[in-house]
């Protein structure tokens, strides 16, 4: 398994740090508000890599966090007259609520960082006593960057270059730096904020630090991938790689991955472009299965474009593996047979064959869009030789196998049981008494009344079915 490591910009062959798992970290969202879909991306994409880790037999601890103390959190409970927790504590709850529609798997730990402040205090204290950081006047602790030589490595800066940048947007509040990139552990508290007691002050910590703590405590000292977006790399997870690895005196992580930046209608969200997108209001249009599609149609190390006119290309693409898969349960309702007859042997042959072509997209650096490929080759293979005339051995295996790799991508192969209005109702029915009658003219009409409606009927042999247009 070959994997794309920031770190070193190649890729490289996957070996875990202990045979047979693996520990993961990915940087959760700030919980101010609803997802955004560039926060989906993410979520998305290393939930896939997770599961792709299970399906080859690792165990794996995946641990990602929820930011619950932040100025955008402290902002928005001041506009609402509420504590800072009332806010974060809503949109976690709503955060969960999206990841269960998009079909994200609940980390092995999803730690909260008001919860973990004590690991943070001990960190920090620990930088500071190793010289690492140290503490200004006002009680502010900061990150002294020249202190690790290796500052810059994941990123590929250059200290002295970012010393020289910094200098350029040093702004009010920092007087108390050695130098202008060195970075805040642990801030004092201002009027009206959440606040915590500290040898250096009664204040909170800055954002860098709680990864590093969080990752240590659920997963250790040393861990295999940690994973997020590419907006996160510096400094987020510059600083992470300097306090980690200055603190613990070892290697933090073995693997960097990092997706690209979704972009809408070929530009860059933004609430100003009035191109900003919530999960939730994509979950007005479509079914967030749509989304989740759409997000592994493209390589996850690629910039990735939504538009109405991709999601309408996704939604025919995931319709399309659901109906072929239902055809195959209703063709192994009729199918007879245990063992696979002369002819089919050479099909399934062919299956396994994309089976394999499927495992090693995903092994070249989680290529899904080249596994969604495998699985439509594996659709076409089944439309084409799978029916009720075919053995049932031959007909489950195809479905099962179908099934079992758009799991491991997330996509359930079930279409969404959605109840239809009582209007919807009484015209199928009066449509099938019309057929019954052999009224085919109103029965036609009807048919044609549901379609302009976005219903689709089909006469199966087991009744009428119906779906979105």
């Amino acid at each position: 398994m070959k994997i794309f490591n920031t770190l070193s910009r190649t890729k490289e062959e996957f070996v875990p740090l202990e045979p047979g798992k693996v520990r993961m970290y990915v940087c959760g969202p700030t919980v101010y508000n609803y997802i955004h879909i560039g926060n989906a991306r993410p979520m998305i994409v290393f939930d896939t890599v997770r599961r792709y880790f299970e399906y080859k037999g690792y165990d794996v601890n995946y641990v990602s966090n929820f930011t619950d103390v932040d100025d955008k959190i402290i902002k928005k409970a001041i506009e609402e007259g509420v504590d800072s927790d009332a806010i974060s504590t809503r949109y976690i709850a709503e955060c969960r609520k999206d990841m269960e529609a998009m079909n994200v798997k609940p980390a092995t730990t999803h730690p909260q960082a008001t919860q973990e402040i004590q690991g943070m205090l001990e960190m920090i204290q620990t930088l500071i006593d190793k010289g690492h950081a140290y503490v200004a006047d006002d009680g502010t602790v900061y990150f002294r960057t020249k202190s690790f030589r290796d500052y810059g490595k994941l990123s590929h800066k250059n200290l002295d270059e970012l010393q020289s940048g910094f200098r350029e947007i040093k702004v009010t509040g920092e007087e108390g730096k050695e130098e202008p990139s060195d970075f805040v552990l642990w801030k004092p508290k201002k009027e009206g904020e959440p606040f915590w007691e500290s040898d250096w002050c009664e204040g909170r910590p800055g954002w860098h630090i709680e990864c590093s703590v969080m990752s240590k405590k659920y997963l250790g000292e040393q861990i295999d991938i940690h994973a997020g977006g590419e907006d996160l790399i510096f400094p987020h997870h510059e600083n992470e790689i300097a306090q980690s690895e200055a603190a613990n005196g070892k290697p933090f992580a073995t693997y960097w991955m990092h997706n690209a930046f979704l972009n809408i209608d070929n530009k860059k969200m933004s609430k100003s472009l009035g191109n900003f997108f919530t999960v939730r209001e994509i979950s007005e249009k479509y079914d967030l299965q749509v989304l989740r599609f759409f997000m592994l149609s493209a390589h996850y190390r690629s910039p990735l474009n939504f538009s109405g006119e991709l999601m309408e290309s996704s939604r025919s693409g995931l319709d399309r593996i659901i109906t072929a898969v239902e055809r195959l349960t209703d063709a192994g309702v009729k199918a007879s047979g245990e063992v696979l007859r002369d002819e089919e042997k050479e099909n399934h042959e062919t299956a396994m064959g994309l089976v394999a072509k499927y495992e090693a997209a995903m092994e070249d650096d989680f290529n899904t869009a080249d596994a969604i490929s495998a699985v439509f080759e594996l659709v076409k293979l089944a439309n084409a030789t799978a029916a009720e005339e075919s053995s049932r051995a031959y007909v489950d295996f195809m479905k099962t196998t179908i099934v079992k790799l758009c799991d491991v991508l997330g996509i359930l192969t079930e279409r969404k049981k959605e109840a239809l209005n009582e209007d919807i109702e009484s015209m199928i029915a009066a449509r099938q008494q019309a057929r019954k009658e052999k009224n085919f003219a109103l029965a036609d009409q009807i048919r044609k009344q549901l379609l302009d409606m976005g219903i689709v009927l089909e006469d199966t042999r087991e009744g009428v079915k119906w779906k979105r247009a």
